[in-house]
């Protein structure tokens, strides 16, 4: 007796491409006016007690309106990474999170 052909299902996906703890860096662009970097630095510390603000990289738009700071935290969950990235993006103070 023949049986149908059952296709094989995929191979689990994992859950997340990013193996935890990781260091991760995060993109963050808003005006460039005074305490941006500062903002940026205790949210930043809220989420990774061990963030070392020595690591934060700037860089300043051609016509100097912007300011592009990158921060570097010790991803440990999925979760942390959401909830990092949804309290970035609603400060008053940042336009953009990559």
């Amino acid at each position: 007796m023949n049986t149908p052909d059952v296709p094989t299902p995929p191979p689990a996906q994992p859950e997340s491409l990013i193996e935890y703890p990781s260091l991760f860096p995060i993109k963050v662009m808003g005006l460039k006016v005074d305490g941006l970097v500062h903002a940026i630095t205790m949210i930043a510390h809220q989420f990774d007690p061990a963030f070392d603000a020595s690591t934060i990289e700037l860089r300043e738009s051609k016509g100097g309106k912007y300011l592009g700071v990158t921060v570097t935290v010790t991803a440990t969950s999925r979760e942390q990474l959401d909830e990092l990235y949804r309290t970035l993006s609603t400060h008053p103070m940042v336009k953009v999170v990559l």
